[in-house]
């Protein structure tokens, strides 16, 4: 035994240590760390005596070991729990701020067809955005931050106006006999895009209740250029605007079988503008002899000169009983979502089509290559001029009956402050020139989007060949917005002027194409001097209340004050 003892006492024992630890020990140390110790008969204490005596190399080496494991442990336990898993470990951090600050599209952040083609699309969509680094850090957030503040987004004061639709007691008493009434119906058929559709429909109540009849669910028109087949129910909820009127004028589906036989007493020649009387004196004998009346090409054909309770009517079909089927609005609300998570955003209408740009007699300005395509074929086509045929381009130009294109607007837009950042939401149908006409824009503000930007795959298809649907969503998105302007006047920018009136006069900026085209032209002007005038002309184009005392000829669905909004005690009554 005392052989094998002595045996192991001659063995070496080799163990790891690290060179720092090496150069720190004196050599007495490291000799006793290198040869093993011979085992001690009192086992019992072996342990205790190395904590207790701290001048012991072994109590060293364990010190400096838990201190380095403890280390390893706060470092692999200090990572930021909200930061997840990415097989991009080096660019998650940077892509998750760019996406929280709006960098990036809305539906790039969904994955499409499994994890690798997403991640494709996010770094596709980085590549093509503006810098974002700068001096090292991510100036995003402050961009942000500047937009929100930006003088551009502040609202005018809308002078404590709110919707006031109290009705007089006479208009009440009537309405009992009107909604009871079951021998008079009104069949319309409404004509053009959308927005025209929607004009129509207003002045259809309004028509069903001066006769006293009830109105037939209005007929839409198959449009010839539009090509949309949809019918009322595709485009508004029928429920609603039924339940909305209940107290004004009776909605019916269809004729009832007493009537249905009936052969209607069909009217085309409608004059513009014309009364409630001249109304009643022309079509109430007839109505009441056979039954049904029918009436085509009611655009502007009922005066905007009516009493107080038949202007409160407009106001109630336009911005109450006429809201979109609920698949129409579920899409536009949730677009109109995605353009406001990331902060305030301004809506374009745009109308740089071909066909607008033949009928308004313009030009669109791309090259001569384009405005000799315009131009012959309004030679081809002159019935498509809308009017002033004695008019040349130039002259419509500065008297401000020409669209504005790409490069107006954004002279406009930066005139006015909006921000190089700000997140705008362009509605409209193709410009003339495809991209290449909006380069002037997207070089100046690159967060550029429209409807199918900004829905995922597959989102739009069951709208897809439905122009009157398509035209529905920019609507709901546009009048979401804080910030509306149209390039050209037309339906749809009188019908959002009206509702964001109605809202509480959100902002809403109408060009003044008339006065301030000259100081586009002048080239000599200097940028801030340009800007200077281009304020001053818009400080009272910018949505608020319509105050001039003459109200002939004014449209209650465009400009509602005083007739559908009023600022004391009343403005809470609605009915």
């Amino acid at each position: 035994m005392a052989k094998s003892k002595n045996n192991n006492t001659n063995k070496l024992s080799y163990i790891s240590v690290p060179s720092q630890i090496i150069n720190s020990l004196s050599s007495s140390s490291l000799q006793s760390l290198l040869l093993s110790p011979k085992k001690s008969s009192r086992s019992k204490n072996r342990y205790l005596s190395w904590f207790t005596n701290y001048r012991s190399p072994k109590f060293w080496v364990l010190f400096l070991f838990l201190f380095g494991f403890l280390g390893m442990l706060k470092l692999g336990f200090n990572l930021d729990p909200l930061i997840p898993y990415s097989p991009y470990p080096c660019t998650t951090t940077q892509l998750q701020t760019l996406v929280s600050n709006g960098y990036l599209k809305s539906h790039m952040a969904i994955a499409s067809n499994g994890e690798n083609s997403h991640q494709v699309e996010v770094f596709n969509s980085v590549s093509h955005s503006q810098p974002l680094i700068s001096n090292g850090n991510l100036k995003s957030e402050v961009d942000v931050e500047e937009a929100e503040k930006s003088e551009f987004w502040k609202q005018p004061d809308g002078l404590g106006y709110r919707p006031c639709l109290a009705l007089s007691n006479e208009y009440k008493k009537a309405s009992v006999g009107i909604v009871k009434d079951k021998t008079k119906y009104l069949i319309v058929v409404v004509s053009g895009g959308m927005n025209q559709q929607r004009n129509q429909i207003v002045d259809a109540v309004v028509i069903a209740r001066i006769l006293g009849a009830a109105l037939v669910v209005p007929i839409l028109q198959v449009n010839v250029i539009w090509g949309d087949e949809s019918e009322f129910s595709d485009i508004f909820d029928l429920e609603h605007f039924k339940k909305v009127l209940a107290n004004d004028v009776r909605i019916v589906s269809s004729l009832p079988s007493t009537h249905i036989m009936t052969r209607p007493v069909e009217e085309k020649r409608t004059p513009l503008h014309a009364s409630p009387n001249w109304i009643r004196s022309r079509y109430l004998k007839r109505i009441k002899r056979e039954g049904v009346l029918l009436l085509r090409g009611l655009d502007s054909r009922l005066s905007k000169d009516l009493p107080s309770d038949l202007q409160k009517l407009r106001c109630k079909v336009a911005f109450h009983a006429l809201r979109f089927a609920p698949p129409i609005l579920g899409i536009g609300n949730k677009l109109a979502e995605r353009m406001s998570s990331k902060g305030p955003y301004l809506a374009l209408h745009l109308r740089m089509e071909k066909d607008v740009w033949v009928r308004t007699g313009c030009l669109p300005g791309l090259s001569p290559e384009y405005d000799e395509i315009v131009n012959n074929e309004r030679i081809q086509r002159p019935e498509l001029l809308t009017g002033r045929s004695n008019m040349t381009y130039h002259e419509r130009k500065l008297a401000g009956l020409c669209p504005l294109n790409a490069l107006e607007v954004t002279r406009l837009l930066k005139a006015l402050g909006a921000p190089k950042n700000a997140r705008i939401y362009w509605a409209g149908g193709n410009p003339f020139g495809g991209k290449e006409a909006l380069l002037p824009l997207t070089g100046e503000f690159p967060h550029f989007y429209n409807k199918e930007d900004l829905a995922l795959p597959g989102e739009l298809e069951p709208f897809s060949n439905r122009a009157s649907v398509m035209a529905a969503i920019d609507y709901i998105v546009s009048e979401n917005s804080d910030v509306f302007m149209p390039s050209h006047g037309g339906n749809m920018g009188h019908a959002i002027q009206g509702y964001r009136a109605y809202a509480g006069h959100k902002k809403y900026i109408t060009p003044d194409k008339r006065h301030m085209l000259p100081y586009f032209l002048n080239s000599s002007l200097p940028e801030a001097e340009f800007n200077r005038i281009i304020k001053e002309l818009h400080k009272d184009s910018l949505g608020q209340p319509d105050l001039r005392t003459s109200r002939a000829g004014k449209d209650v669905t465009k400009y509602p004050v005083p007739e559908c909004m009023c600022n004391d005690s009343r403005t809470h009554s609605y009915l």
